[in-house]
């Protein structure tokens, strides 16, 4: 396995469900071999998108094994193993799933250190579990539950030079943000990947690994599109057709996630169930309609763009 993450698209996975709430693993293969199918340069599983806070640790352990197991080293795996509790206790988890093939452990920077401590007390205990961990590989991902704590780019840069860390999934919505992160962190085996799509393509031209974003579970398509595309110069008109595309269905996405994702997806014909353990706001009719106008536009656009959409038998 390489030793560094490649540039392009990785998703945040959904966990499909059976109606009775179990995880349905033939799904998660489908799933899996759709992101594939679709572009996506590696696998971001047991996420947020994933409902990782409303799993076991054992069905953690169990969808990220899967995923590995399916992916077959075609693309890179990682998964998150922090969560919460002394770094001790945090540690034993990582090694856990790290030995489940991962290429990094991800960790949840707000479960290292509460929001009213410092990030100098974040950052003893990012090395307190880096050298609990030997061998173990990581990345960051500023995950916004249980609250978004935000790194420094000069913490991410240190953090980076360990030659331990390697991924960084940046939820600023800072733009400035984010090339502070870049420059920071230049010259290392490390990537920050953008999951702010409303700045996707300035993201990816400031030097952004790629993206990471809930988008790519309605359409990974239009994500790897433009993940390969931004810096074509005969490209640029429709780059700026997917920019405002992302922008304008912000609320879309957002509403009732992940839930809606799941009902895009089902529309588009692929069988997964619209169960969610997380608690979200109800889908509506009326979201149902805002969704199915979306994937109207989107195929228009794909079509106009050329960008080849999977069908689902």
């Amino acid at each position: 396995m390489q030793n560094s993450l490649p540039q392009g698209f990785i998703p945040v996975m959904l966990t499909p469900f059976k109606e009775n709430g179990d995880i349905d693993f033939d799904g998660l293969t489908q799933l899996t071999e759709f992101y594939l199918e679709a572009g996506a340069a590696g696998l971001f599983a047991n996420c947020l998108s994933s409902e990782m806070y409303e799993l076991s640790e054992e069905e953690r352990l169990a969808i990220t094994k899967h995923v590995v197991e399916v992916a077959n080293g075609r693309v890179p795996v990682v998964a998150t193993g922090t969560f919460g509790g002394p770094i001790a206790e945090q540690a034993e988890f990582a090694k856990k799933i790290f030995a489940m093939g991962i290429q990094a452990v991800i960790v949840i920077t707000g479960l290292i250190a509460a929001a009213d401590e410092s990030d100098d007390v974040f950052m003893a205990r990012m090395h307190e579990l880096l050298r609990l961990t030997p061998g173990v590989t990581y990345g960051l991902y500023e995950c916004p539950v249980p609250y978004k704590r935000l790194v420094s780019a000069a913490n991410l840069g240190e953090l980076a030079a360990t030659g331990r860390v390697i991924y960084h999934k940046d939820t600023s919505l800072d733009l400035e943000n984010v090339k502070a992160k870049i420059a920071a962190t230049e010259g290392q085996v490390f990537g920050v990947y953008d999951a702010y799509m409303e700045h996707a393509a300035a993201s990816l031209r400031a030097g952004s690994a790629g993206l990471s974003c809930i988008q790519g579970n309605f359409f990974p398509e239009v994500i790897v599109w433009l993940c390969k595309n931004v810096n074509e110069p005969a490209q640029q008109e429709n780059v700026q057709r997917v920019q405002q595309l992302l922008i304008d269905t912000m609320p879309v996405i957002h509403y009732a996630y992940p839930t809606v994702a799941k009902y895009y997806l089902h529309r588009r014909g692929f069988p997964i169930s619209l169960f969610t353990r997380r608690k979200v706001e109800l889908l509506t009719e009326v979201e149902k309609v805002n969704a199915d106008e979306l994937m109207e536009i989107v195929t228009q656009l794909s079509d106009t763009i050329g960008i080849d959409t999977l069908t689902f038998s």
